[in-house]
């Protein structure tokens, strides 16, 4: 007889959810019983909470679907919120599915009793707990299709054992109603297009999300040559197509300072599934949004609506033609010797090979990549989109299980990359072509320019110990091996360029310890 497990299990591979990445506890063993008699799902493991909720965070922005999670009781989600909050930011969908003890249990408090209700609400957009066996199989289809609800969402699924271990009415699984994204609003057309008309040079359409797909991309450049206005990205993405034939797109500043100058001129700003740009920290002086007062902020299509379509529509209301991609400039030569930003951007840009996926939490060494990569081979550009560290090797777990013939690249800063490196050991088990570049200066490089942008005073012994990340160093070569995946350490651009030839004609995981 089919339990409450079978039917969440069965529920997820009705609706296309095929993945589960987990790290289970007790409460969640009927779960994982039921897992093993459902060979259509693939289970992977993650050692950390963290590297669970990244990687299927990796996961949904390439595949564009969600996965599941499986998490323990209140701390194990706890463990994973970080990365719940990210892919919140990157509207990925993602169905966590948090065990809990016994509801006839929950009265004892037990050591692991918590309020994951609680818990799981400011990092999740649905947020449900299962009444028993007979609501296992609404339940599971309700937070699909929140999940999936356009723009995408995190689903937070709480199922206590005994409705996973009881025997429901009905063993039959549900399907989840998915919901088309909005269509574009006439009347937000036609403000825009007018907006064109009269100010076009001085006009920004800043675009976000699904804006940033290739076809939507090309619609908005068609608009640029029409009208004369700019393209910009918001400064955080989940995803972008870049490379060599794809128009090329620049992103807001980090610097307050440079945003600041970038948009002084603006007088209309246009959202396209994006957010009007502002600091991403408060800093003394200085003013929280980037977009001068005078400027006019409007908005063509919100983050649910149909980007693409709105995009064509304003394209078609202006008379805008194809607007082919420019022959990007050539990659720059390779430069030799010390690692420099720019040096590092070639060298990676010029090993990218052909629709490779590129897991970006470079933090500040990378801050100048998208400007010396232009003309490197396609590729899809993944980002860290809410700020919170240690997301950088997760999304390279999720990309390359979503997209096995693809090869994938992490350019990892070393402080957040001991957030996750856990990761690391999922990489070797799965077998993932993942590349891992490391960028090892021994520091929280951006907190030291940060001390410096709040106006506080330089860093003095206990700053430097809460900032610098030697004494001991770290031996990323050992604990990559430790965990299974090859590694070398290189020092030059020389030596990067020619480790990341031989990483990329082999398959599967390696680490580049590049010591910047």
């Amino acid at each position: 007889m089919a339990n409450g497990a079978d039917v969440l299990c069965d529920t997820l591979l009705l609706n296309g959810v095929d993945v589960c990445f987990a790290n289970p506890g007790t409460s969640e063993m009927h779960f994982v019983a039921a897992l093993d008699r459902k060979l259509d799902m693939r289970c992977v493991l993650g050692l950390f909470e963290g590297v669970v909720t990244g990687a299927a965070d990796g996961y949904a922005r390439m595949a564009g679907k969600p996965a599941a999670t499986l998490l323990h009781t209140g701390p194990g989600l706890a463990n994973g919120l970080a990365n719940m909050h990210n892919a919140r930011r990157a509207r990925s969908p993602m169905v966590n599915v948090v065990g809990d003890h016994a509801a006839y249990h929950l009265p004892y408090d037990a050591a692991l009793t918590t309020d994951i209700e609680g818990l799981a609400r400011p990092m999740s957009d649905y947020v449900r707990r299962i009444a028993g066996p007979d609501d296992v199989g609404a339940a599971t289809a309700q937070a699909i299709a929140a999940a999936q609800r356009p723009p995408g969402g995190v689903s937070t699924l709480i199922l206590p054992a005994d409705a996973s271990w009881g025997e429901p009415a009905s063993a039959a699984p549900v399907r989840a109603d998915i919901r088309a994204p909005s269509p574009p609003d006439g009347q937000r057309v036609a403000a825009a297009a007018a907006a064109l008309r009269a100010d076009g040079p001085d006009c920004v359409l800043l675009m976000s999300g699904a804006a940033l797909r290739t076809e939507a991309i090309e619609t908005a450049f068609a608009i640029a040559a029409a009208t004369g206005c700019q393209i910009i990205a918001q400064q955080s993405n989940a995803r972008i197509e870049r490379g060599a034939g794809r128009h090329p797109v620049e992103r807001v500043p980090y610097v307050v300072d440079v945003a600041l100058k970038r948009f002084a001129s603006t007088k209309r700003m246009i959202l396209v599934g994006a957010k009007a740009p502002v600091a991403f920290f408060a800093y003394p002086g200085k003013p929280s949004s980037v977009v001068p007062d005078s400027c006019e902020v409007s908005v063509l299509a919100k983050p649910e609506d149909d980007l693409l379509g709105a995009l064509s529509e304003l394209g078609h209301s202006l008379g805008a033609g194809p607007a082919p991609a420019p022959a990007p400039a050539p990659m720059a030569d390779l430069p030799s010797g010390v690692v420099t930003p720019q040096g590092l951007a070639i060298a990676v840009g010029r090993a990218l090979p052909e629709e490779a996926i590129l897991c970006d939490e470079s933090i500040t060494s990378g801050r100048e990549f998208f400007g010396f990569t232009h003309g490197a081979a396609p590729h899809t550009h993944l980002q860290l989109t809410g700020g919170a560290i240690g997301e950088g090797l997760p999304l390279a777990v999720g990309a390359a299980i979503a997209c096995p013939g693809r090869k994938v690249f992490a350019l990892q800063a070393d402080g957040s990359a001991m957030y996750t490196n856990q990761a690391l050991w999922t990489m070797a088990r799965e077998g993932l072509d993942v590349v891992v570049i490391l960028l090892s200066n021994r520091r929280y490089a951006i907190l030291r320019g940060e001390l410096k942008a709040v106006g506080a005073e330089a860093p003095g012994r206990n700053a430097q110990r809460m900032l610098d990340l030697d004494q001991p160093a770290i031996d990323w070569v050992s604990l990559a091996n430790g965990m299974g995946v090859e590694a070398a350490r290189v020092e030059t651009v020389d030596a990067l360029a020619d480790r990341l030839a031989a990483a990329t004609a082999a398959k599967g995981p390696f680490l580049i310890e590049l010591m910047i």
